[in-house]
């Protein structure tokens, strides 16, 4: 579960994955898809959005990284995404309703309600805040900072980097090198928090950091809390 030449005493921050190590969904993509749609009188499949959701995820390639900021926050790369769930999911769809249903679930996403922290996580990051500076780390946008702001977490974190304002995304290591030097650390200062086996403990050790498996339900943050031995 903690891999990596960790020598706990050096550890002075802990970076952390967002979606599915601090917070979930709380239903399917598909469904919140569906939602939205309601919202501009379309009546969508919540199932067929879902399945084409999880395809266009796989077709949509790695991004090289850039030396600044990715333009527009990445919109236009969701909006990428978006097209092709609809080509398969909803392919009669003008251009018009694609327009409005894409902006009204841009938004949603970001909205309170739509996502849920893992019942351990306020309680964990109480205890490692005094011993530890604490990051997040995530394939995101601008919109990550109202999410973790509505589910109360934000005030625990000295730093958000989002691979929108990186211009890097895991499983670049690209975006944990920039995010050790943004920190001031090396990396083995810095323990990585993740749940994704390529985009967080490879990409992580690939940079020089320890990282802790996070694999639920097998474990939890709570045996990282056993780990460092808090």
């Amino acid at each position: 579960m903690l891999d990596g030449d960790c020598s706990i005493p050096m550890i002075k921050a802990i970076f952390f994955d967002a979606l599915g190590t601090l917070f979930y969904l709380t239903r399917t993509v598909g469904h919140h898809y569906a939602l939205a749609g309601t919202e501009v009188g379309l009546t969508l499949d919540p199932d067929q959005l879902d399945a084409a959701f999880y395809s266009a995820w796989k077709k949509m390639p790695h991004r090289a990284a850039i030396t600044g900021p990715r333009e527009n926050d990445d919109k236009g790369w969701w909006r990428e995404l978006v097209d092709l769930v609809l080509d398969q999911a909803a392919p009669s769809l003008s251009e018009f309703d694609r327009d409005n249903l894409f902006e009204v679930a841009y938004e949603h996403f970001a909205e309170p309600g739509v996502w849920e922290l893992y019942p351990e996580v306020p309680g964990v990051l109480q205890q490692l805040q005094p011993r530890f500076q604490l990051a997040v780390i995530s394939n995101f946008d601008g919109r990550l900072r109202f999410i973790l702001e509505h589910l109360g977490i934000s005030k625990f974190f000295s730093h958000i980097f989002i691979s929108s304002e990186m211009g890097a995304d895991k499983p670049d290591p690209e975006i944990f090198r920039r995010a050790l030097k943004l920190v001031e650390l090396k990396p083995d200062e810095v323990l990585h928090v993740g749940d994704d086996p390529e985009r967080d403990w490879e990409a992580a050790s690939a940079a020089g950091l320890s990282i802790f498996r996070l694999d639920r339900p097998k474990n939890s943050l709570r045996d990282l809390l056993t780990m460092l031995k808090l």
